[in-house]
């Protein structure tokens, strides 16, 4: 039966968000039940490509990555996949009619992943982040406003800040890991091997210029989706402060997180602002 092979996808996405991102589950699950699922099915699609590119380093990465793009344009035209994965995502894809123009740029910088290392232009950076990030945030905010598209273009460019803030916050946490394990520096006109006091400065000061300009869309969202997305800003919000504390050289030495009982702390400040209509 379609509908039990379609279920079975549906629990494999949800399967790898759990097992990948304790954080990133923690804020789904505060999403409404009508599009957790369809959450769940974008963050295992892009988990598994940002794997290939990411640890797969014992395997022909390239040839894999052009095989799972294959399978991907494949799911998206005939609406069925037998990667469970991606047919969790051709579904949500189809459902709310995201673009493809979003999945191909997220792809398109997954691919650079591949053979590109250092990012030297703020162009460079800037059209990574887009597609890394922004677009993944654009693919959620069209489950979240469930294909509205005003809904979505009043939105489009918070939504895209916050993927924004995310990944860098995500690029400075893991920063030994990119830099002394993947040979990658993601950060345009900053020296990662001496990475400095003045150059964190200004990387905090402009993940916060996102975050600020992303709060303004949350409060915006609707119901079903506000709670959760507000409790993965507020995550993220006090990863980047705990950042901001730390040493520069710290930073370059160990990888810097939120212990889970500062995430519940954050989850249930979030839920009480968010009944206080404070959000």
């Amino acid at each position: 039966m379609k509908s039990l092979f379609d279920k079975v996808s549906y629990q494999c996405s949800q399967i790898v968000t759990e097992s990948y991102s304790t954080s990133f589950t923690m804020a789904t699950k505060m999403l409404s039940s009508c599009i957790r699922p369809d959450i769940y099915n974008i963050y295992g699609f892009v988990r598994f490509a940002d794997e290939i590119v990411d640890t797969f380093d014992q395997y022909d990465k390239e040839k894999l990555f052009n095989q799972f793009e294959a399978s991907l344009k494949d799911a998206l035209e005939q609406r069925i996949s037998l990667n469970p994965i991606l047919n969790s995502f051709q579904h949500t894809y189809h459902k709310y009619e995201i673009p493809y123009n979003l999945v191909d740029a997220f792809m398109k910088s997954m691919r650079m992943d591949l053979y590109k290392s250092v990012y030297k232009t703020d162009e460079e950076y800037k059209e990574y982040i887009y597609g890394s990030a922004d677009v993944v945030g654009l693919m959620c905010l069209k489950v979240f406003v469930k294909g509205d598209t005003k809904k979505y273009d009043d939105l489009k460019e918070t939504a895209m800040a916050l993927g924004s803030a995310f990944q860098k916050v995500n690029f400075l946490r893991d920063l030994k890991s990119d830099f002394e394990d993947l040979d990658r520096s993601y950060f345009p006109n900053t020296d990662l091997a001496m990475l400095d006091e003045a150059s964190k400065t200004r990387i905090v000061n402009e993940i916060k210029a996102d975050f600020e300009l992303a709060y303004k869309g949350i409060i915006r969202l609707p119901n079903e989706a506000k709670f959760g997305v507000y409790t993965a800003y507020k995550y993220y919000y006090r990863l980047l402060k705990k950042l901001q504390r730390t040493p520069s050289l710290e930073i370059r030495t160990v990888r810097i997180r939120v212990p889970n009982y500062e995430k519940f702390g954050v989850l249930a400040k979030s839920y009480v602002n968010y009944k206080l209509n404070l959000v």
